[in-house]
């Protein structure tokens, strides 16, 4: 054997004989752990944080010990929640399993048909908790006063809340005069709301400020229809069962302004 091939042999036993001396460590180590004692430190474990009950939908109960102030704040709440990013996790599916036998919301939401005001989402609600009535411009008509009827004197809900949105292409069309179809005579019923806001610069659907302000309008008078066109929902509100409450959303911020 020359020197350079017993060199390379010392070096792989060399190699063995530490990968066999770890092994050997490894394996002490081991049996040395299963073998402890009771008393002998441990690594500390990682506290059990107990998991929240989901939230998954309004009971009778529930609804019937709320009042027309506290359904309210929890809306506001929850807009809170919506624009700050934590919003509460809901389970949908065991939702839609829980009020599949019956449905106890605690209010009635008028609000625009526009696709970026959903107002489940903007309240961070879940099923069953309101009932929406949504269509262009959040207008009354008989069909929607008998559908909020049914939710208040009927179903028990304890807020009525009309719901408007900044940049309203209702609002807009209806400055501008829009004719098409049977939405013409949509529009005409915020007419009353362009001739009714005060506004001193220009009042044309070109105008953002001003189609905003007459929004805001409508909703007032949207109110005040709702009182005069439904004796049903004016006694609610005089006998202090349910309370009638307006709302401004704001597309760009994501906050809902209640109205005095």
């Amino acid at each position: 054997m020359t020197e350079s091939e017993k060199k390379d042999q010392d070096r792989l036993w060399s190699r063995r004989a530490f990968v066999t001396t770890s092994t050997a460590a490894a394996a002490i180590g081991l049996l040395s752990a299963c073998n402890s004692k009771p008393d002998e430190a441990k690594p500390a474990e990682t506290p059990v944080t107990p998991e929240e009950p989901p939230i998954v939908a309004l009971t009778k109960e529930a609804r019937d010990q709320m009042t027309p102030d506290s359904i309210i704040a929890k809306l506001k709440d929850g807009n809170a929640r919506f624009r700050e990013g934590r919003k509460t996790q809901r389970d949908f599916l065991a939702e839609q399993r829980a009020t599949a036998s019956g449905q106890f919301p605690m209010a009635v939401l008028l609000s625009c048909v526009d696709s970026r005001a959903p107002a489940e989402i903007l309240f961070n609600l879940g099923m069953g908790d309101v009932f929406n009535a949504r269509v262009a411009g959040n207008i009354e008509n008989p069909d929607i006063l008998g559908s909020m009827e049914f939710t208040t004197k009927l179903a028990g809900a304890k807020v009525v809340l009309v719901m408007g949105h900044s940049a309203c292409g209702a609002v807009a069309g209806a400055i501008a005069n829009a004719k098409l179809g049977n939405l013409t005579q949509l529009l005409a019923k915020i007419e009353p709301a362009i001739k009714a806001t005060k506004y001193t610069g220009d009042r044309t659907a070109d105008n953002a400020e001003f189609v905003d302000a007459v929004a805001r309008t409508n909703i007032d008078l949207t109110i005040a229809n709702i009182r005069k066109n439904s004796t049903v929902i004016a006694d609610l509100e005089k006998a202090g069962t349910i309370k009638i409450v307006g709302a401004y959303y704001d597309l760009k911020t994501g906050a809902v302004e209640f109205l005095a």
